[in-house]
């Protein structure tokens, strides 16, 4: 397969220039003025267009069994509605059981992927902690490509990591060279806060956000980053929602630790008024944690983006039909929580970003995708728009636009939370290994023609890390001496 796509200009994170670019085999193989059309097998003519990176989305549910019941978007449905957005790859999360081996868990979830569309990798849950789960570990990171290791500081009584577990899990996670990632709530005060409001038969989905306000955010991602920091280990805090959890990772970064925060697209631009429709089933179709926040929350997060403390956005793509929300009708709590939003990502943060110059092109190129690339260590393989990079692009039309509704969407879902939003600036053509995948409204490419991507530890990183956090505590022992 020989693609050559002519006439565009290239956006990276750092640069913007005219060339054609040649993708062969499912590579990059030439990046040139006018690149002869000779042997090749298809020419795409990018006029008027952009050619970026394809779209990295670094959080993502498929298929994912929770709160009862599982996500309506398998790896097929899922990665399609991904490609129709110009997002090439994803990474997902396995998440054990308690008391689940985690190597189990891992090889489920890879056979249910077995489906994808477009190139996918994992980071695995730690849901319970014993020597086994060490071990996994180790065999996650040097045998399945695995450098992350997610820990849900929410939902008690099921899947929540404790302070010991944390610990063990991110000393654990230095020794191999893997990045410990957070989702930051605080499961008892979340608790707490529910079974008050139960109390007081506030049940409908106006009570979820009362039960997760900002506090409970900022409370979990001060603990993980002081923890982080004792440990001498980088941190990584997914679907960051509220301004006193920025200000948290501003105060760390700017006192020498590495946190790096994410943000989803849905919190840039929906408020929690959604909480306060009276239509039931509308309101429970925003029903995710962390919530939907209060107006002034989304200016910080674009801030956030814009200054640098926020280096990448994500769905959190977990979609539930309304059947599956029905399921708590008279009891929020048993809401499963999460919306769909994988399709609609890039559209979303041009419209909203570039449009209206909260974002540069680069600034858009880098929080899609080439961060997350670097971040999780597959730059430049992806995330980058030069030779031998894996030829992922999307061809992005700046002036077209499209009216985001469920009755357009790839998502199997029967909700688009976007829905009636008009986007000026859409993907035209998703390349994925060098293939037209989708190309104006319509999904092109073979069921199962995603891949595995292995993530390679971050060994030289760590190293340095860990001996300089040993002298650190070397001059501490000897100072209190």
């Amino acid at each position: 397969m020989r693609l050559l796509i002519k006439n565009g200009q290239i956006i990276t994170h750092e640069q913007s220039y005219f060339a054609d670019v040649l993708c062969e085999d499912g590579v990059i193989t030439q990046i040139n003025d006018h690149i002869p059309d000779e042997n090749v097998t298809e020419v795409i003519d990018a006029q008027g267009m952009l050619i970026m990176p394809g779209g990295i989305d670094p959080h993502t549910h498929m298929q994912l069994p929770f709160m009862g019941t599982v996500a309506i978007d398998d790896f097929e449905s899922g990665t399609k509605a991904a490609l129709a957005g110009g997002t090439t790859m994803i990474i997902d999360f396995v998440i054990p059981n308690p008391q689940q081996n985690l190597l189990e868990a891992y090889h489920q979830w890879r056979g249910w992927a077995e489906k994808a569309t477009c190139d996918y990798s994992f980071h695995v849950a730690i849901t319970w902690w014993d020597d086994s789960v060490s071990r996994d570990m180790q065999t996650l990171v040097e045998k399945h490509g695995v450098n992350s290791f997610k820990h849900f500081m929410a939902y008690k009584n099921a899947i929540m990591a404790t302070d010991d577990m944390m610990i063990a899990s991110f000393s654990r996670c230095i020794e191999l060279g893997a990045i410990p990632t957070v989702h930051a709530e605080n499961g008892e005060l979340v608790y707490h806060l529910q079974q008050s409001l139960l109390e007081r038969n506030i049940t409908g989905p106006e009570a979820h956000p009362l039960s997760r306000p900002p506090i409970v955010e900022s409370e979990a991602a001060n603990r993980a980053i002081s923890i982080a920091d004792t440990l001498g280990s980088p941190l990584y805090l997914v679907h960051v929602s509220a301004s006193q959890t920025l200000d948290a990772i501003r105060y760390a970064t700017e006192n020498g630790q590495r946190v790096f925060g994410e943000c989803l697209a849905a919190h840039l631009t929906i408020d929690d008024s959604v909480y306060q429709d009276k239509n039931w089933l509308h309101a429970a179709a925003h029903v995710m944690s962390p919530p939907f926040r209060p107006k002034n929350h989304q200016q910080a997060l674009w801030n956030g983006l814009k200054s640098g403390a926020l280096q990448t956005t994500a769905t959190d793509h977990c979609a539930f039909c309304a059947e599956q929300k029905s399921m708590g009708k008279n009891d929020f709590t048993n809401i499963p929580n999460g919306v769909s939003s994988v399709e609609e990502r890039l559209m979303v943060l041009w419209n909203n970003g570039v449009n209206t110059g909260q974002l540069t092109m680069n600034e858009f190129v880098a929080v899609t995708s080439t961060n997350a690339a670097k971040i999780f260590n597959i730059y430049p393989r992806k995330g980058a728009i030069q030779i031998n990079a894996d030829a992922d692009l999307v061809i992005w039309d700046p002036k077209a636009t499209k009216v985001l509704s469920v009755i357009n969407q790839h998502s199997k879902v029967d909700f688009n939370i976007y829905e009636g939003m008009t986007m000026t600036g859409i993907p035209a053509y998703t390349i994925a290994a060098g293939e037209v995948a989708y190309q104006r409204g319509e999904v092109l490419v073979k069921v199962g023609k995603g891949k595995y991507i292995n993530r390679p530890p971050y060994a030289s990183y760590y190293q340095t890390i860990e001996q300089s956090h040993q002298r650190k505590v070397a001059k501490a022992v000897k100072r209190d001496q």
